[in-house]
């Protein structure tokens, strides 16, 4: 049986952000990247200036600075010009026309208005070491866009880049809107385009692989270590949120080891991870994005975010957003490039959240609804109805959680099960299975949750119950 709660989450499974689709979930939960991109916003934006006229107070006046040339300059006199002109219409009028104007009066206090002192800023000015700037520099090279077609629809996500030739990792949903017949186009930083394929893909990870055709001297991006990362820690979220490529957020590490689920196959086997939480802004098209450390290594995935919305339009950000540790996903990335059907840890039994006795209580652990007979949790003695409260040091709050740690090992790796019987705590230590063995598997039980985890109790992780 697969490492899955026995009921899907009442989420429904993240998709790229897509157009045309009105469906929207009715709850507040976990939003995968579904949707349409809005059309961005015209540029550059109106808006009406009120300038309160104040009594005149002579300062010292700045040289004025002759304008930079090239391209960052261009960009420099563009915005500034904006400003100005907007402040033209109250106070500093005539100062903000002669700027304009390029009058050698720029550089003088008007009887109108007063002059702000110009700070000018070489080109050649290096990014900070361990900035943002620094590490949007070293990692836009390996971020990609990519735009999916298909009979489901269409829409874009983002991408990163693993090989100079142009292997590609993203996120499930990304991959499959372009399904059978469908196209993937992938955007480069350097403004150029190719068809992609797909060459695997892994729904109990949120994981797929595409190849990029007729490409070559790619820049891959570094992976760095989701093990070595620390909660409170800078991290950078790049991707193309509501289609908008290269864009840069940054944030901190908010949490670690956050049991996320987002959906589950015809068979009942969810998708969660143990997720980093973040509150980098991560929105509808980042996913299959980076998360990186201040390095430029990438730590993870982005896949979902917490969302309020009630269904009436697209959620966007509120400083939840969960990636997926990229030590988890990298063996099934593996076997992913190299033509395998992925594989994952299970230890074989049917499980379910705790009951709470009454009241407030809180009871935490993951209880035994069912054992195969021949798994790894068969054969070491486990039985119906104990509960699971450790997986080596890592503890067990619910059935997601014990989901997401199991499968945050390998197949035929030893684990210590920490579990209570009859209000007394013992210990086993078991081989785990494969999901490529038949004989582990456990009969899907559908059962109710016996507590509410949902977005209303405050819980990161929505309610499911079922294999693992």
């Amino acid at each position: 049986m697969n490492d899955t709660p026995s009921s899907p989450p009442p989420f429904p499974p993240h998709q790229p952000h897509q157009p045309n689709q009105a469906d929207q979930p009715d709850q507040p939960g976990f939003q995968d990247f579904r949707g349409t991109p809005p059309p961005p916003p015209a540029y550059p934006p109106s808006f009406e200036y009120q300038t309160q006229v104040l009594p005149q107070q002579p300062r010292p006046v700045a040289t004025a600075v002759p304008p930079r040339r090239g391209r960052k300059g261009f960009a420099a006199g563009v915005l500034a010009a904006t400003l100005l002109v907007g402040g033209g219409a109250g106070l500093g009028g005539a100062a903000a026309y002669d700027a304009l104007d390029g009058d050698d009066a720029a550089g003088q206090a008007s009887s109108s208005g007063l002059a702000s002192p110009v700070v000018a800023r070489s080109d050649d000015d290096p990014a900070a070491d361990g900035s943002v700037e620094q590490v949007a520099a070293a990692v836009l090279p390996s971020v990609v866009k990519l735009d999916v077609s298909g009979g489901e629809g269409a829409g874009s996500g983002s991408g990163i880049i693993l090989s100079s030739d142009g292997l590609i990792l993203t996120n499930t949903p990304v991959a499959e809107v372009a399904g059978d017949g469908g196209s993937i186009t992938a955007s480069f930083s350097d403004g150029s385009h190719a068809k992609a394929t797909i060459v695997g893909t892994d729904p109990l990870t949120d994981t797929a692989v595409i190849q990029a055709e007729g490409v070559s001297g790619l820049t891959p991006a570094t992976i760095g270590q989701s093990d070595a990362v620390d909660v409170g820690e800078e991290v950078v979220a790049i991707g193309s949120p509501f289609g908008l490529d290269a864009t840069v957020t940054s944030g901190i590490v908010s949490a670690l080891n956050r049991p996320v689920g987002v959906g589950s196959d015809d068979q009942g086997n969810a998708t969660v991870y143990p997720a980093i939480q973040t509150d980098a802004a991560i929105n509808p098209g980042n996913s299959g994005g980076p998360l990186v450390d201040l390095e430029g290594h990438v730590i993870g995935i982005n896949s979902s975010i917490q969302s309020t919305s009630d269904g009436s339009g697209e959620s966007g950000s509120i400083g939840l957003g969960f990636a997926i540790p990229i030590d988890e996903v990298l063996p099934v990335i593996e076997q992913m490039k190299n033509g395998d059907t992925p594989t994952h840890a299970r230890i074989g039994v049917s499980v379910q959240d705790v009951a709470a006795t009454g009241g407030a209580l809180v009871v935490d652990g993951a209880q035994i609804s069912q054992v195969g007979d021949d798994s790894a949790a068969g054969q070491a003695g486990l039985q119906d109805g104990d509960v699971i409260t450790k997986v080596d040091d890592t503890l067990i709050t619910g059935s997601d959680s014990l989901v997401a740690t199991v499968r945050s090992y390998r197949p035929g790796d030893d684990v210590k099960i920490t579990y209570e019987r009859d209000g007394k705590e013992d210990t086993v230590t078991l081989t785990l299975d494969s999901d490529a063995d038949p004989t582990a598997s456990v009969t899907l039980v559908k059962r109710g949750p016996a507590r509410d985890r949902g977005p209303a109790s405050g819980r990161a992780h929505p309610t499911a119950t079922g294999p693992t």
